[in-house]
C-alpha cells in the first residue's frame, strides 16, 4: 500500500469524521483472458483496516484495469487518445464527426470501451500526420460548426508545418552524418540547427550587416565557423561546406533555408530570383554562447559591409578555398591561415 494523500472527512467505513488515507495498490486480474496489471486507487480506514470505494474510484480502476489491457494488446490508452484530441484541441463528438464514426464513440474510447485495432490505426495515424487529419477535415466542413473548424484547421496547419520543419531537420541532418566523423569536414563539433538559426537570424538582425542576400550569408557562415575553429579548435555549428565557384556554401543549404524561424523575402532581378534576409523581432539567443557572439561580431566588424563581390573575392583568397578544387569539402585545418583573425 502506497498512501498518496491523507484527508479529513466523514469515513463511511467506520461512520467517524478521521484521516482518511487515499492510497494506490498495485493488483491484477485477468481480463478478456488475459492476465493484467495495473494500479488500483482506494480510501483506506485506518480503524476498520478495510478499503473503501467511491463512485470516481469504481470508474478509474476500471479505466486503469482497461488501459493495461490496451497496453498488454498494443493499443493507445484512454489517456493517449485524449492526448490526440487536445493535440488538435478537437471535441470528442467533433473527432467523432470527422471521422464518420457514432457520435459518442470517442467517449466511449476515452472511459470504458477498448477500440478495435482498425480504429486504433485511425488514431495512430491522426496523431502522426496532421496532413491527412487537413484532408479528414476539408472532408467533414459540412458536419462541423464553422468557427470549429476554422479553429481545427489552424492547429492542425501548425502541427503540419512543424512536422514538415521536423522531417526537413531529419533529412539535412542525414545529409551531414556521413561527415560527422571528419573533424576536418564538420569541425569536430556536432551538426546544432537551433545555433544555425540562431547565427543567421543574428547577422540578419545586425544594424552593421549590409546586403544580406543568399551569397553573402553562406560566406559569413562558414567565417563564423572557420574563425571559431581557428581560436578553440571546433566549429560553432557543426555545418560542413563545400568549394563552390562563389566560395563555400554549406551542405543541404537549400532545406537549410526552408526551416522555420528564417525570415527573408524573394526578389526578383532580370531572369533570376534573390533570397534576401529580414531582420526578425525575436533577438533572443539561447542557443549562442558568449564567446560566439564575439565571434559573429568579430565576422561582421571585418566583413559586415561587405557587397556580394567584395565578400566572393575575400573568400576566394582564402586559402581553404584555392587549396580545395570546386565541389569537394572545404578542410577545417586550412582555418589557421584564416585571413580575418
Amino acid at each position: 500500500m502506497e498512501i498518496i494523500e491523507k484527508v479529513k472527512k466523514f469515513c463511511i467505513s467506520c461512520m467517524e469524521e478521521h484521516e482518511v488515507f487515499i492510497v494506490k495498490e498495485h493488483e491484477h486480474t485477468t481480463y478478456k483472458e488475459q492476465k493484467v496489471e495495473y494500479e488500483a486507487i482506494y480510501e483506506y480506514c485506518k480503524n476498520t483496516d478495510e478499503y473503501i470505494s467511491t463512485e470516481e474510484m469504481i470508474t478509474a480502476n476500471d479505466i486503469a484495469v482497461k488501459n493495461a489491457y490496451r497496453i498488454l494488446m498494443g493499443l493507445l490508452t484512454s489517456e493517449e487518445i485524449y492526448a490526440i484530441r487536445r493535440k488538435y484541441g478537437i471535441s470528442q463528438t467533433d473527432l467523432a464527426a470527422l471521422l464518420s464514426w457514432g457520435a459518442k464513440t470517442i467517449t466511449r474510447y476515452e472511459t470504458h470501451q477498448i477500440q478495435d485495432a482498425a480504429h486504433d490505426t485511425i488514431l495512430r495515424k491522426i496523431d502522426s500526420d496532421p496532413e491527412w487529419f487537413l484532408s479528414l477535415l476539408a472532408g467533414a466542413k459540412d458536419r462541423l460548426a464553422p468557427a470549429a473548424y476554422d479553429k481545427y484547421r489552424s492547429t492542425a496547419v501548425i502541427l503540419f508545418e512543424d512536422s514538415q520543419d521536423k522531417y526537413l531537420q531529419k533529412a539535412i541532418e542525414a545529409r551531414i552524418a556521413r561527415f560527422s566523423s571528419n573533424v576536418n569536414c564538420c569541425g569536430g563539433t556536432k551538426l546544432n540547427l537551433p545555433k544555425v538559426l540562431e547565427v543567421i537570424r543574428f547577422y540578419a538582425n545586425s544594424p552593421k550587416v549590409f546586403n544580406l542576400y543568399k551569397v553573402k550569408m553562406m560566406k559569413l557562415l562558414w567565417y563564423a565557423d572557420a574563425l571559431c575553429f581557428k581560436r578553440y579548435q571546433h566549429s560553432m555549428t557543426g555545418l560542413v561546406y563545400r568549394a563552390y565557384p562563389m566560395g563555400a556554401v554549406p551542405v543541404a543549404y537549400e532545406s537549410i533555408l526552408d526551416l522555420k524561424g528564417i525570415t527573408f523575402e524573394e526578389q526578383e532581378f532580370d531572369n533570376s530570383t534573390a533570397i534576401h534576409f529580414l531582420p526578425s523581432d525575436n533577438d533572443i539567443y539561447s542557443s549562442l554562447s558568449d564567446t560566439d557572439i564575439e565571434i559573429l561580431n568579430a565576422v561582421i566588424d571585418v566583413c559586415g559591409n561587405d557587397t556580394k563581390n567584395q565578400i566572393v573575392r575575400r573568400m576566394h583568397s582564402e586559402r581553404a578555398y584555392s587549396e580545395t578544387a570546386r565541389g569537394d569539402i572545404i578542410q577545417y585545418q586550412y582555418a589557421t591561415d584564416l585571413s580575418i583573425d
